[in-house]
């Protein structure tokens, strides 16, 4: 849960809210999917690709150390940027790795090296999965991010 600070009228209070709103993690596989969507409440799952999204349990793992160190965490989308090394998720070029040179609305431009040369790909911008980037954060406790998006709390 996000600690987060809440202003009333006459008091401020810290409170505990989801970090993802309307979102229940749930470890399952498929087999269980058909009861698991009857459960009350229940819309359905995100799906990513047309097949449910899977979130490693690494990462489950790591937002959990995050949420433990840090208070008034914020969600913020980020868009595959022109040098970040991807790896195609889907289509003829499926498991390929390559840098982007190019971000259009809904492609992307990747050179894919092959037999000593340069492949130009244009890649649906859905297809494609960022692998490296460099990302570094300003925040009120000086929190830096390494080249796989990981965070580093030794710079404190």
């Amino acid at each position: 849960m996000n600690q987060v600070m809440k202003q009333w009228s006459d008091r401020k209070k810290l409170v505990e809210v989801p970090l993802f709103s309307s979102y229940v993690f749930i470890k399952a596989d498929i087999t269980n999917h058909t009861a698991i969507k009857q459960t009350d409440g229940l819309v359905n799952f995100v799906y990513w690709l047309g097949k449910p999204a899977v979130i490693k349990e690494s990462e489950i793992d790591t937002i959990k150390e995050f949420l433990l160190q840090y208070q008034n965490v914020q969600l913020e989308k980020i868009a595959v940027n022109v040098n970040d090394r991807i790896r195609v998720s889907n289509g003829p070029f499926q498991m390929l790795e390559g840098d982007v040179m190019e971000v259009k609305s809904k492609s992307v431009k990747v050179c894919l090296p092959s037999l000593g040369y340069a492949m130009i790909a244009e890649v649906d911008i859905a297809n494609v999965e960022v692998l490296t980037r460099e990302i570094f954060m300003a925040t009120p406790n000086n929190l830096q991010y390494n080249s796989t998006g990981a965070f580093n709390t030794s710079y404190r």
